[in-house]
């Protein structure tokens, strides 16, 4: 159990900064109900939060060896854990924009970091493989919780209450409580610390070196296009189920954890799956389910009873259905990252690895705003609709991605 302390923060670290980051969908319901704030106006918050890891990843990667690993994860966990114990005194559009905007810079240092650590907490490649799992598994175990979290705080009673602004002491008791034991925990950086990190403008030359690549530039529109269909889907699914399901708002939260739970059992399953099986060939039967589950879903929508929904037990079908997208398209993401990766030269895995922060990170926002504002002109079936369009421009890229990663692997299957 030697470093103990460390580990256990870094499974906090995750877990808090899970909550956050994925609570945006469930904030987007919130603000319409506090705030009187329309759709598209809504979608913005994605983009506060997914622009701020863009930036400061970008910005920051270079130095991070310099700030060092322990001092940038306490920088993210007080900085998140003052933005917490504030929020419940704002109550406005613009604190929740600052929130997310805290809460992308901080995972930013925080996802850096704690990739970082782990190397220097574990002793083989079957160790570090273990904790990055489990670490990665603790973040989906987040997204489940938040769900829950947030919706204990909604009173469906009285849907213009702020009473759901007080999870944000509870997140900031879990951010501090991490930020505490991190503190008091050693970390030897001596290994780190004397690597020099390059100039900004050297970083962004080699980056924009290895992004005109033609294998890396199509993996970028993959990338870009699946994130851009996820966040569309997580971010927008309480609304959904609150403004065209008729759930009530607690509810509507509480059952987009069918989305982050069949999301981790898909990606499990696809770890036993691609063992055996071509990664293009899973990839595009999921691109190719996910669409036909778009069509069966949606129209199961239309036959909302006109009864109240008390809870699960008489929730409408689609509210079951729909969310099981999940369990398809969340096998894509992880496998067209560790093809890329697996393709290119180590020494280019750190520049690919903020590419994939960044592009992702566009895609997200992207397709929030999207997706919002197809939801406020057109209502909620049209906006998921939607989601069909890139799915076929995905897997048109996920061939191209094929083809040119096969070309400077030809033995690869």
């Amino acid at each position: 159990m030697s470093n103990w302390k460390i580990k256990t923060s870094l499974f906090l670290n995750y877990f808090v900064f899970a909550i956050l980051l994925n609570s945006v969908g469930t904030v987007i319901l919130q603000v319409q109900n506090n705030y009187g704030v329309s759709q598209g106006d809504a979608s913005v918050l994605e983009a506060f939060k997914d622009l701020s890891i863009a930036a400061v990843s970008f910005l920051v990667s270079s130095y991070i060896t310099r700030i060092g690993y322990k001092n940038a994860m306490l920088i993210a966990l007080g900085f998140v854990t003052v933005i917490c114990f504030i929020m419940p005194f704002t109550g406005s559009f613009l604190a929740t924009k600052l929130l997310f905007a805290a809460a992308g810079s901080g995972f930013a240092l925080i996802k850096m970091s704690v990739y970082s650590t782990i190397g220097l907490v574990t002793k083989n490649e079957k160790e570090h493989i273990s904790l990055m799992n489990f670490i990665e598994s603790f973040f989906m175990i987040g997204i489940l919780t938040g769900y829950f979290i947030f919706s204990y705080f909604v009173d469906n009673n009285n849907p213009q209450s702020g009473s759901w602004l007080k999870v944000y002491y509870a997140l900031g008791a879990i951010s501090l409580l991490a930020f505490l034991l991190l503190l008091g925990s050693p970390l030897d950086e001596s290994s780190v610390k004397n690597q020099q990190p390059a100039s900004l403008l050297s970083d962004f030359g080699k980056m924009f070196r290895l992004m005109v690549s033609p294998v890396v530039l199509v993996f970028i529109f993959c990338a870009f296009f699946y994130v851009l269909i996820e966040q569309s889907i997580m971010s927008w699914l309480p609304t959904f189920n609150n403004k065209v399901l008729l759930l009530p708002a607690a509810l509507s939260i509480q059952m987009t954890s069918i989305l982050a739970g069949s999301t981790a059992l898909g990606r499990f399953l696809a770890g036993l799956v691609l063992k055996k099986l071509n990664w293009f060939l899973v990839l595009a039967v999921c691109v190719i389910l996910s669409a036909v589950l778009v069509l069966v879903a949606i129209p199961l929508a239309k036959d909302v009873p006109g009864t109240a929904v008390t809870g699960w037990g008489n929730a409408p079908l689609a509210a079951f259905v729909f969310p099981l997208i999940g369990l398809v398209i969340a096998p894509i993401y992880p496998a067209i990252n560790s093809v890329i990766l697996s393709t290119l030269p180590k020494q280019q895995h750190g520049l690919m690895s903020g590419l994939i922060i960044i592009f992702s990170a566009l895609g997200g926002t992207t397709g929030s705003i999207i997706t919002g504002h197809i939801f406020e002109a057109y209502g909620g079936e049209k906006a998921f609709y939607f989601s069909l369009v890139p799915m076929a421009v995905l897997i048109v890229c996920l061939f191209l991605f094929k083809r040119l990663q096969g070309r400077l692997h030809p033995n690869t299957p």
